[in-house]
């Protein structure tokens, strides 16, 4: 069987983003900086317990994933975007 991982996101797109669209908005028109603010700010959330990672995946990602949580179930090398594939691969879970 093929190595796969499973990881869940919280994807906040900009108006730059390859597909300027997703299950939240029809046109996206933050900015780069602007969408990597809302994250810092999300991580800060998460980080401090005042959130849950899953909850904030269901309002706010703009990835289909975020539905369940930000979830994107089991994938191998090659099925998404060759940066976060190669992140989440080198990941080391004790």
């Amino acid at each position: 069987m093929a190595e796969q991982v499973r990881a869940s996101h919280l994807l906040i797109k900009h108006k730059g983003s390859r597909r300027p669209a997703s299950r939240l908005s029809d046109n996206i028109t933050r900015s780069k900086e602007e969408a990597i603010q809302q994250l810092l700010e999300l991580r800060s959330q998460i980080v401090s317990g005042q959130a849950k990672f899953e909850d904030l995946a269901k309002q706010f990602s703009d990835c289909n994933s975020g539905t369940r949580g930000g979830d994107l179930g089991p994938f191998g090398r090659g099925m998404m975007q060759k940066p976060f594939e190669d992140a989440t691969f080198a990941l080391k879970i004790p």
